[in-house]
């Protein structure tokens, strides 16, 4: 088995706020950003959270963050794209490429989404469970996203000062071909890799295969890379809890190995109808990360890791598992910090 190299490292924070103090969270989100990049990541993601202390929309955040950094790609995992208006969306995130000068890299999901019976009536004019919230609507996002124009040849849209033809504005070229989708399941990444989507895998794929986390996570890169088109520079970028405890003080280490003591149970075979299965999160010293980190066979299958942060943790933490991955692991895999 070959060792992983990493070309590519990001991370993905949740973007934790206080209920009462939402700006203090946000503010330390868009701090996290900024230090990630002066770190040397090559890309910095956000989550998308509905109802939750957490980012609500992906495309306003990372317009606020690509006016507080200049290099470090600006990533969504994951935008539901149920709730979304597949040309209103496109429109909001053009803008925001447009204004980090073309770093964005959106990720989407598709299916029914979390909430929906609560939400769902809020969102939709009309019976949203009608609705279709396929892949389809991704498609129909990225169609927007080419910048087609509207109407015949002949069709002109007439503003102050101007005489134009029609089409989404303002037109960011190559944003589409910048597209994400979650894959977690056999089907997900069959149609991802047929519509020419990159695609990202994390710590959670559907045990439809095998009950097996990792035997399931290759087979669904296998299916990616058989059917995604050859000539495509599609990326395949891999997600895990990182949590390194070189740099942190005892009473933290005790936390984060409290924390992954919780979870480890649902590590252990495929929970619920859905058959979910979780990855181990990686916590310790850097030498027992990177022994587990060589030792992982997806990883060895793609350059690009992502480090996926614990949700509600603080800035503090954030920062400490940043560094020690940056100083103590990566360059042990490979990877060389990108230039400012």
């Amino acid at each position: 088995m070959s060792s992983p190299r990493i070309a590519s490292l990001a991370f993905l924070t949740p973007g934790n706020y206080l209920d009462d103090d939402p700006y203090t969270g946000l503010e330390d989100t868009l701090q996290l950003f900024e230090y990630g990049e002066r770190l040397g990541f090559d890309g910095a993601w956000i989550r998308q959270r509905h109802l939750e202390h957490g980012v609500g929309s992906a495309a306003v955040f990372l317009a606020a963050a690509a006016q507080r950094t200049s290099r470090v790609e600006l990533g969504a995992a994951v935008i539901p794209i149920g709730y979304e208006s597949p040309f209103r969306l496109a429109e909001d995130l053009s803008l925001a490429d447009v204004l980090s000068k073309g770093r964005l890299q959106p990720g989407f999901s598709a299916g029914t989404p979390p909430h929906a019976d609560l939400i769902g009536d809020l969102v939709f004019d009309g019976d949203w469970r009608s609705f279709d919230l396929s892949y389809g609507r991704v498609a129909r996002l990225i169609d927007n996203l080419r910048g087609h124009y509207l109407g015949d040849a002949d069709t002109v849209i007439h503003s102050p000062g101007n005489t134009q033809r029609p089409r989404l504005q303002p037109h960011s070229p190559g944003l589409a071909d910048r597209v994400w989708y979650g894959g977690g399941s056999t089907r997900s990444v069959r149609w991802a890799a047929e519509n020419g989507l990159n695609l990202l895998s994390g710590n959670i794929v559907f045990g439809d295969r095998s009950d097996d986390f990792v035997t399931a996570q290759l087979g669904l890169i296998d299916d990616y890379r058989e059917r995604i088109d050859p000539s495509r520079p599609a990326r395949v970028a891999i997600g895990r809890v990182i949590v390194p405890f070189d740099s942190a003080d005892r009473a933290t280490r005790e936390r984060y190995r409290a924390y992954a003591a919780g979870r480890h149970e649902r590590t252990l075979g495929p929970q619920g109808e859905r058959r979910v299965l979780f990855a181990p999160d990686v916590v310790g010293t850097a030498e027992q990360i990177l022994e587990q980190l060589r030792a992982d066979p997806v990883l060895a299958q793609t350059g690009e890791l992502r480090l996926e942060l614990p949700y509600e943790f603080h800035r503090a933490d954030y920062e400490q598992i940043l560094h020690d991955t940056v100083e103590l692991i990566a360059p042990e895999l490979g990877w060389k910090p990108a230039l400012a």
